[in-house]
């Protein structure tokens, strides 16, 4: 067995998926978050972030040269065209980052963090699925608690996000996040030993 076995994270926004991704950090996994990487990937001077303004226009820029996220998310979200030719420019520089840390690592298993895993994106980079899940109302509140996005725009992200459905019927393993932070850390935890006594009978 090729190790580490690759466990990709996944959920809807506002799941829950970071404060999981901490809780496995707390364990000692390796965490590689696709969002830290794109968040790089965009900094002023990077290659990337040439060809995204080529994409889109300089308005995305703020005066200090750094991307203005909140503006290309309104315009990505609203254009399921201008959504993919985003993706078209940063997927597969994520894809390559990641793949080239998990290269590195000595470590049973570690999880790769994908909020845009689905069976036509980027499956075939993890060995196993873990999905975490709330109710869409309960993602909604916290969108609006969090992040103070307008109906609309929720509306827009939700159609631009894989279905909850969709992320279920890929899922090996699902955390619940619709109670309290002891509860996701228990159901953390009892992955996490399921997962190393998994690899440990298969050693």
């Amino acid at each position: 067995m090729d190790l580490p076995l690759k466990v990709g994270l996944t959920g809807g926004i506002a799941s829950g998926k970071t404060t999981v991704s901490n809780l496995f950090k707390e364990l000692g996994v390796q965490v590689i978050d696709a969002d830290v990487i794109a968040h790089q990937l965009v900094e002023p001077g990077q290659p990337a972030l040439e060809l995204i303004i080529q994409t889109f226009g300089s308005q995305i820029i703020d005066i200090n040269g750094h991307l203005n996220r909140a503006k290309l998310r309104q315009q990505v979200f609203a254009d399921s065209n201008q959504r993919r030719r985003l993706e078209a420019i940063l997927h597969p520089r994520i894809r390559k980052t990641m793949l080239e840390i998990v290269a590195t690592l000595r470590d049973p298993y570690c999880l790769l963090s994908i909020p845009l895993l689905a069976p036509a994106q980027h499956i075939d980079m993890v060995d196993r699925v873990l999905v975490v899940d709330c109710p869409p109302q309960l993602q909604r509140q916290r969108l609006i608690a969090r992040n103070g996005f307008p109906s609309q725009e929720i509306d827009q992200i939700f159609a631009a996000q894989i279905n909850r459905q969709t992320r279920l019927a890929i899922a090996n393993d699902v955390i619940y996040n619709d109670s309290d932070l002891d509860n996701l850390r228990e159901q953390v935890l009892a992955l996490h030993c399921l997962i190393v006594n998994e690899l440990n009978c298969k050693l």
